[in-house]
């Protein structure tokens, strides 16, 4: 079962286009155990174009399993847990607090 701030791979329905992508697990351990699903948000190697005050540099990119340099984007998927196809590692607790921030700047909470 996921866990937040665990890095996973996931299909992910693009702007232009569909593919497995990594992503952070950002629903609650409350939001699994009561629900099949799981919510992530998307990381992208394409760092110059996290520039939003929403989007976060990851420091602990290669920590956390990732192969080059990661930014956190708030572009959301739901998905059934068994769609996770694999686990990468998990976010450094620096990155963690950082991308919790950017969430509360992003959704109205």
């Amino acid at each position: 079962m996921p866990t937040p701030g665990d890095v996973v791979l996931v299909p992910f329905v693009g702007v232009q286009e569909s593919k497995r992508r990594p992503a952070v697990v950002v629903s609650s351990s409350l939001y699994h155990a009561l629900s099949p699903d799981v919510v992530v948000a998307l990381l992208t190697s394409q760092v110059a174009k996290a520039t939003q005050p929403t989007d976060y540099m990851l420091l602990d990119w290669s920590a956390a399993g990732l192969k080059y340099p990661s930014a956190f984007r708030p572009f959301f998927r739901t998905i059934p847990v068994r769609d996770v196809l694999g686990q990468f590692g998990v976010l450094s607790a620096r990155d963690w607090a950082e991308v919790q921030a950017r969430l509360r700047i992003a959704l109205a909470v």
